[in-house]
């Protein structure tokens, strides 16, 4: 069974399954025993009813440590396995695998997002999300592509195809704090084919007037207001 308390000894491997590092984990975990246990009191059962009895009687659950759980929900987020593979990990049925993923995702959103690491969603409150985080407003904006399954459907083979990736994608833009790796505005899922630029102006984001918006050439025309837009040039092969 994947454990917390081995897995957090192999750096790599941890990072690997979480995306987090073992102190970042550590900076995680109280935000998630407070939304934890504000959702489910140590005096109530799972249902909200009152115990008859003290927590921690019979059947001894894989996931009975709060480390346990948020090992747990963040190995599905990241790596997204079959529910029947994730129950397979930590020893538990496929159906208790998806009740688990039910429960503890919400917990998660809400203590990532107290945890002051939850990207904005709102184009309009973007500007605002920024300053408050009170960090250097060193910005920087990109694309990114997921693999998806081709459509069964004759008429869709398109929709998704990326032709620069040679394959069917998802894209999401997103706008990532240079300094901090913070990942602060995250925009909805389109199509693959769409490009870079066409969705940064379909979303016409909300920026810090005095921020500096980094930008490659996939966004060539794009100049929110922004106090500067450095954008690379693509270099030009010597003659031989």
């Amino acid at each position: 069974m994947l454990e917390y308390t081995k897995l957090k000894k192999n750096h790599r491997e941890f990072v690997a399954l979480t995306s987090l590092t073992p102190q970042e984990f550590n900076l995680l975990l109280p935000a998630f025993r407070r939304v934890y246990e504000r959702h489910y009191p140590p005096h109530k059962t799972l249902a909200g009813r009152r115990r008859k009895r003290k927590a921690g009687g019979g059947r001894k659950s894989p996931l009975r440590t709060l480390e346990q759980k948020l090992l747990f929900v963040l190995v599905y987020q990241k790596t997204y396995p079959l529910q029947v593979v994730l129950g397979a990990v930590f020893e538990i049925s496929q159906s208790r695998a998806n009740r688990w993923v039910q429960q503890l995702m919400p917990i998660l959103y809400q203590a990532l997002n107290e945890w002051g690491v939850l990207p904005e969603r709102d184009p309009r409150h973007f500007a605002r999300h920024e300053r408050r985080q009170g960090e250097p407003l060193d910005l920087l904006i990109d694309g990114t592509e997921r693999r998806r399954q081709r459509p069964k459907k004759p008429e869709k083979p398109t929709l998704h195809y990326s032709g620069k990736k040679k394959t069917h994608s998802d894209k999401n833009v997103v706008s990532v704090n240079r300094r901090t790796k913070r990942v602060g505005y995250l925009r909805r899922t389109y199509p693959g084919k769409e490009p870079d630029k066409n969705l940064a102006d379909k979303e016409r984001s909300a920026y810090p007037r005095a921020a500096t918006l980094y930008k490659d050439t996939g966004f060539q025309g794009y100049e929110p207001r922004v106090q500067q837009t450095p954008q690379p040039k693509k270099s030009r092969a010597k003659d031989l």
